[in-house]
């Protein structure tokens, strides 16, 4: 018995509760499972689970929900998801840090090797007042190739990175944890069909741009002459519709990676699968994945940006020796790596969980989730069985 001070001796152990019940409330055992989903059919919940739910009215209050890993087993909030991220991180940091610092290189080379050409074009102007950077070798991917490489390669790789991450978010929904080995082992089956997902994802997002191109190149074949201010104002409106173009569908298909790894789908079917949970849900998962890559994008600059200005000042006032433009290149890239460690995992962690949450919310998945957490715990482990929960025939909407 429980003197209302503590948990109950017979909870088991590891087992969170959210919040206390307030004083004078009714008290419900803080490791029953939640009685029947708000949306799901009479007699529809987990089973050999108590239902504590009590009737509306004074002092009505649900039983708290299940948290035997990094998130309450109920549809998610803000706070919830953010929250779940850095536990994700936290629980797993070998893994999940090993892998961003990967993924996070692999971004970074490019614009260290661009940023290299563009102090060395920088310190000869400075040296010879008579010469145009725009006429060195590679002047121009100097400026723009580096930045743009950088970004397809980020698309990329955070699409792999989610991927792979999604694997031990799985895992970590219920208390476990996994190796980097352990996570690639499993997931390297998959990987063809993430890099289609990226390929395709990629095509449907450059279209407009190769629309543009192409229409562009008909007007200068054909002799015709547009003003500065006409071209201009395409321009401008080229960007203004591109912008939304790109959210759209990067939001739609936001969780395909999940799709591919979790639910072993094909990649037209993971899109397919993606633009699905989405729907009901399309503004404010935008809005999360919006606000998430402005947190993490000030947070990666404001580690980078150090290591920005120290390899910038080595390169111009270096005078151009090759061993300043080396080391240059080398602090951009350990800046680059460090600010993308953090914003990798973290927009591949809201992204797993999001997944999570739309499932929930949708199939109400969570009902899924807080059975096998009771077997889970009467087993005193998590094994690798728990990965299999996440295939669509365990979702009551499937």
């Amino acid at each position: 018995m429980s003197d209302g001070h503590g948990p109950s001796p017979e909870m088991p152990p590891g087992w969170a509760v959210e919040q206390p019940p307030p004083y004078g409330a009714p008290q419900a055992s803080p490791w029953t499972a939640p009685g029947p989903h708000p949306h799901a059919a009479p007699g529809h919940g987990p089973q050999g689970a108590p239902q504590q739910w009590q009737q509306p009215g004074y002092g009505y209050l649900p039983p708290p929900a299940l948290r035997p890993g990094i998130i309450p087993l109920r549809p998610l909030g803000l706070g919830d998801i953010l929250d779940g991220t850095i536990k994700l991180v936290r629980s797993n940091p070998k893994a999940v840090l090993g892998l961003s610092a990967v993924a996070a290189l692999l971004a970074s080379v490019p614009v260290a090797i661009g940023n290299v050409f563009l102090l060395d074009a920088t310190a000869a102007v400075m040296t010879d007042p008579t010469s145009n950077s725009d006429d060195l070798p590679g002047g121009f991917l100097a400026q723009f190739g580096g930045p743009l490489v950088s970004l397809v390669v980020g698309f990329v790789v955070v699409t792999m990175l989610t991927g792979v991450l999604t694997r031990i978010l799985g895992r970590a929904v219920f208390g476990g944890d996994m190796t980097a080995g352990e996570a690639w082992r499993l997931t390297r089956g998959r990987v063809p069909a993430l890099f289609a997902v990226v390929g395709l994802q990629f095509a449907i997002l450059m279209a407009p741009l190769v629309v543009v191109a192409l229409l562009a190149w008909a007007l200068v074949a054909s002799g015709a002459t547009l003003s500065p201010g006409t071209a201009l104002a395409f321009l401008f409106l080229t960007v203004i519709l591109y912008i939304p173009y790109v959210l759209f569908f990067r939001t739609r298909f936001a969780f395909a990676a999940p799709a591919v790894v979790l639910e072993s789908r094909g990649p037209l079917d993971a899109m397919r699968r993606s633009w699905t949970l989405v729907s009901g849900g399309f503004w404010r998962v935008l809005g999360i994945l919006l606000l998430t890559s402005l947190l993490v994008g000030f947070i990666g600059s404001i580690l980078q940006m150090p290591f920005t200005i120290a390899g910038t000042l080595f390169g111009v006032l270096g005078g151009g020796g090759i061993g300043t433009l080396i080391l240059a290149g080398v602090l951009t890239a350990i800046g680059g790596t460090l600010g993308a460690m953090i914003t990798y995992p973290f927009e591949a962690g809201v992204a797993g969980l999001l997944y999570a949450d739309r499932r929930m919310r949708s199939e109400a998945f969570d009902l899924v989730l807080q059975t096998a957490a009771i077997e889970q715990q009467r087993q005193g482990w998590v094994h690798s069985s728990a990965d299999e929960l996440w295939h669509p025939s365990n979702s009551a909407g499937s």
